[in-house]
């Protein structure tokens, strides 16, 4: 099973996911085992808060549990896809403050769910740059490799939504 893009040379993560503060956790619907081998993450009532920018069959959340699906490419966005980025940070800060657990993914845990974590932490009150820092600590170095998400977060989503629209303004 093919995960990454022929023109990444990028790990795949050690882990389904990981916890990046008190409740709010990254990840991906694959990982990589010790062994080397390819793993699915799927994911049960293990969050009460699940947000999804890449989605496949058989990969959860449990029924019952809330699913806030946005898929998005990795790769530039859209000023609608930038505002789905904002909606989903902004449901899984407010989730993060009620105590709820938040697991944002994507397909490896990496970019897309890296631009909404970082801006949920964001919307927390941390520095982009702060945020970016500890996503790469917590769950890995290579989350937010796609550097124009990185610009998007350090020029700020709402400037980014505003540059991105002038595109289909004629």
């Amino acid at each position: 099973m093919r995960t990454r893009q022929k023109d990444r040379d990028v790990p795949g993560s050690q882990a389904p996911w990981d916890e990046i503060v008190p409740g709010l956790w990254m990840g991906g619907h694959y990982w990589t085992d010790t062994a080397g081998e390819l793993q699915l993450a799927v994911v049960g009532n293990e969050f009460d808060l699940v947000a999804s920018l890449y989605a496949a069959p058989g990969h959860g959340p449990a029924a019952g549990v809330e699913h806030l699906v946005a898929e998005i490419p990795d790769a530039p966005l859209t000023a609608g896809q930038l505002g789905d980025v904002q909606r989903l940070a902004r449901a899984a800060a407010q989730a993060v403050r009620e105590r709820r657990t938040v697991l944002v993914r994507c397909h490896s845990g990496y970019n897309r769910s890296g631009l909404v974590v970082v801006q949920a932490l964001v919307e927390l009150g941390e520095e982009p740059a702060a945020a970016v820092a500890l996503v790469r600590r917590q769950r890995s170095p290579w989350a937010l490799h796609n550097r124009v998400f990185e610009d998007y977060l350090a020029i700020g989503l709402d400037v980014a939504t505003l540059l991105t629209g002038l595109d289909t303004q004629a």
